[in-house]
């Protein structure tokens, strides 16, 4: 059998593909007479980082010391958009009282927190999966204009946040008199 050509990752990475039963593929040189196995020699660089690798320790992280930790806050996901006279927020928080929801405003940034309860205590060893997050949250947005906190309203709809803060009247020009004394 006639040796097959490297492909293009081989020659680029110096790696071998491997079979299907997870050995080096076999390449054949041919002498002419007969057809022989050739263990093809590994790059030098390739060598050399390998060597480097295995020295390297692994780092290891296990979700069991997550645990004994303090609990960590959730981080909610939202999108920040514009119109004409406001800045809106919105947040899917379904699942979460507007009791359980404090929103807060200052000049240039909005805060949410909250907690999103569980209606049932579950063991653990009972969950087949477990994506939902359970807990406190919270999330701070910095705002890219100035705006008027005085004038903001939060509404919840369909589970869906939505706070709309109008913009402060940067554009409007003030003219002072100026006085002799």
């Amino acid at each position: 059998m006639p040796q097959e050509p490297r492909s293009f990752f081989e020659r680029i990475t110096g790696a071998r593909l491997l079979g299907s039963s997870g050995q080096e593929e076999v390449q054949y040189e041919d002498n002419g007479d007969q057809t022989v196995a050739v263990q093809p020699e590994p790059d030098e660089e390739l060598a050399e980082t390998m060597e480097e690798t295995e020295a390297e320790p692994e780092e290891t992280y296990s979700d069991e010391n997550a645990g004994n930790e303090e609990e960590q806050e959730g981080q909610l996901t939202v999108d920040v958009f514009q119109d004409d006279q406001n800045i809106v927020v919105q947040s899917t928080i379904a699942g979460v009282s507007p009791d359980d929801l404090d929103v807060s405003i200052t000049n240039d940034m909005v805060t949410i927190r909250g907690e999103r309860r569980q209606q049932y205590d579950i063991d653990p060893e009972d969950y087949f999966y477990q994506e939902c997050y359970w807990g406190t949250f919270s999330r701070s947005i910095i705002l890219p204009v100035e705006i008027d906190a005085d004038r903001a309203e939060a509404k919840i709809k369909n589970g869906v946040l939505t706070i709309r803060i109008p913009k402060a009247n940067a554009a409007v020009t003030r003219k002072l008199k100026v006085k002799a004394t």
